[in-house]
């Protein structure tokens, strides 16, 4: 029988009665704080924020670095099949390589086993910049997850693995 963190029932504060300041201070996120989904969404928020700061100079979001992340090491991928990979709506990432493709990251070319798909290829002259942003997002990653060993760093992303694969 698998154990499970006991949670200290606390009654909720009345928020009426308190200032800003004094709310902040005050404020409860102790049920929050045993829950996986709001730690790894709180853990998503910080290193999402710190490399979208990274890679700003490139002009890239962080989603963008994903979508030209898994292009380029997989030159050829449909857009069908990177939906399903990045677990992003069709219609959303439609725009998204449109977008890219306007601001000359993507090139759409003809799929060579079928003819109603269309691959997806880095642009020539930006394969050098997608080599620069893999760099640099993983010495952010490491940067921001300084706080752990090198194992605990790959017992975190198994974990995390693990909900979602």
């Amino acid at each position: 029988m698998k154990k499970t963190a006991r949670l200290k029932l606390v009654q909720p504060v009345d928020i009426h009665a308190l200032s800003d300041a004094e709310l902040e201070d005050r404020v409860s996120t102790e049920f929050l704080e045993h829950l996986v989904g709001y730690n790894a969404r709180r853990c998503a928020f910080r290193l999402i924020e710190s490399v979208e700061l990274a890679l700003a100079d490139l002009g890239l979001k962080h989603v963008e670095f994903s979508v030209l992340s898994i292009v380029h090491r997989n030159p050829g991928i449909t857009s069908r099949a990177l939906a399903r990979v990045l677990n992003i709506q069709p219609p959303n990432l439609v725009g998204m390589v449109k977008s890219l493709e306007t601001r000359l990251w993507i090139k759409r070319e003809p799929h060579p086993l079928d003819g109603r798909a269309i691959a997806l290829h880095i642009a020539p002259k930006r394969r050098s910049q997608i080599a620069k942003a893999e760099l640099i997002a993983l010495g952010d990653d490491e940067r921001v997850a300084c706080a752990l060993t090198p194992q605990e760093r790959e017992t975190v992303i198994k974990l995390l693995q693990k909900v979602y694969l």
